[in-house]
């Protein structure tokens, strides 16, 4: 266990990102021969669109989330946070650590973008993907990164967070968002039970439906119990739903400077 977490205390910039791409590689791979749904469009296209807000994020990473090592690193040195209130095996507060952090880090930024109208303005650049796909996950305007990982922060310090629990759940987290978003067929009977505890494929897709209550729904991104325990999971089979959103033409879901503006547009109506 000490070689486990020195590895992810001490993992290089370059590990960082090859397991980030790989899984994207993957899965970009495997939905070319099980695809969910053949949609009419140029896959290279459109994952070249989703990759600048990749690269966005990536910038904004660099800047910015030395900011979160800093607080990772004063938690252990002062020992600060909620995990250092007992005395528990390593793997459990590991396991902790991941499912708080789902919350901190994915579900409570996540459900306010859906209810705070100018932080949605940021987040409908994601929903707009008329065509998700492993890439859907990349796709984020600059200042949703921004939320999620002041968000993040918080969590770090509330829970005392060492960094390689928080490199950690980046890794976890990233496999979860590519093998969710993929547009891969997963048998009812395989996905379901997952999702009784993790996020599948077709639970998130839900999220994706153009219009709401569906919309509105399943906003973890590890596990799916965060979203049974606030009453916010939805299940339906993904062959009924429709990819966008109901506010934006889907035509222009690739049209990148478009979507960059969409936070300040105020010609963009929505209820929010």
């Amino acid at each position: 266990m000490n070689d486990f977490l020195q590895y992810w205390e001490h993992i290089p910039s370059a590990h960082r990102v090859l397991i980030l791409m790989g899984g994207m590689i993957i899965f970009w791979l495997i939905e070319g021969y099980y695809p969910l749904f053949s949609f009419s469009f140029k896959r290279y296209r459109h994952a070249g669109v989703n990759l600048v807000f990749l690269a966005c994020t990536l910038v904004l990473n660099i800047i910015f989330g030395y900011t979160t090592i800093i607080v990772c690193n004063w938690v252990t040195a002062h020992q600060f946070g909620l995990l250092y209130l007992f005395d528990m095996p390593v793997w459990i507060k590991i396991i902790i650590a991941l499912f708080f952090l789902d919350f901190f880090g994915q579900y409570a930024p996540h459900y306010l973008m859906h209810k705070i109208k100018w932080m949605w303005k940021f987040h409908m650049i994601h929903h707009s993907d008329t065509k998700v796909d492993v890439t859907t996950g990349t796709r984020h305007h600059p200042g949703e990164w921004l939320f999620r990982e002041a968000s993040t922060v918080i969590g770090v310090l509330v829970l005392g967070v060492p960094v390689g629990y928080y490199f950690l759940y980046r890794s976890v987290a990233g496999f979860f968002t590519h093998f969710t978003h993929a547009n891969i067929r997963v048998p009812l009977w395989l996905d379901k039970p997952f999702s009784w505890i993790f996020v599948s494929p077709n639970m998130h897709k839900v999220h994706h439906h153009f219009k709401r209550p569906y919309t509105d729904t399943n906003f973890a991104n590890i596990f799916s119990l965060w979203d049974r325990l606030f009453d916010t999971f939805a299940y339906e089979d993904p062959r009924n739903l429709t990819y966008g959103l109901d506010v934006l033409e889907g035509r222009d879901d690739e049209n990148i400077g478009y979507q960059f503006r969409i936070p300040f547009d105020k010609t963009i109506k929505t209820d929010y």
